[in-house]
């Protein structure tokens, strides 16, 4: 498998317009468990991901994430630069199987990235989001450098668990990043 950014455990290669690439995602996003906090757990048919979630992760941004011994995949992981953001920032995400959960696999990915974003791709600040109560996603978010900048809230279009309690937003700039290594 060629790849283009590795850790320890981990390749992460960029997402291909191909079925078996589709085919990944449509198995991840199949998962009601892995979609609990995106859709409150209603898997996302095929063709809902082929039509919406599968074209914007094609453009770049999106790491299909495996591991490296075996090359079993285990989900992805983006940097993407803030649409509406400032200038010179980016997003950091993630999404792996229930397999890989608790195994500190979201975190790496997660490291790999934001070295890649503050190094070879020039950001000043990557941001994180998720739902308050998604207590895991936090972690990753904490673990992999990032602190918690604010709560918000937005209109979905599901109704999601604990989505009273709203989002989450956490960030780390290049300065602070550079200052813990």
């Amino acid at each position: 498998m060629e790849t283009y950014l590795t850790t320890a455990r981990l390749a992460l290669r960029p997402f291909t317009d191909t079925e078996a690439d589709l085919d990944l995602v449509v198995e991840l996003d199949s998962d009601p468990q892995v979609m609990r906090y995106i859709t409150g757990g209603r898997p996302t048919t095929r063709e809902e991901i082929r039509a919406e979630s599968f074209a914007r992760m094609l453009p770049g941004g999106f790491w299909a994430t495996h591991l490296r011994a075996t090359g079993e995949f285990l989900g992805w992981h983006c940097l993407r630069p803030h649409g509406d953001g400032p200038a010179r920032s980016a997003e950091l995400g993630y999404r792996l199987r229930k397999a890989a959960w608790g195994r500190g696999f979201a975190t790496e990915g997660s490291r790999a990235l934001i070295g890649k974003g503050f190094g070879e791709l020039g950001y000043e600040r990557i941001t994180a989001n998720t739902m308050h109560v998604n207590a895991g996603s936090r972690r990753v978010m904490e673990k992999s450098g990032l602190s918690y900048v604010r709560t918000y809230f937005d209109e979905w279009p599901y109704r999601v668990e604990g989505d009273e309690h709203g989002d989450v937003e956490y960030a780390l700039t290049r300065e602070e990043w550079q200052a813990r290594r």
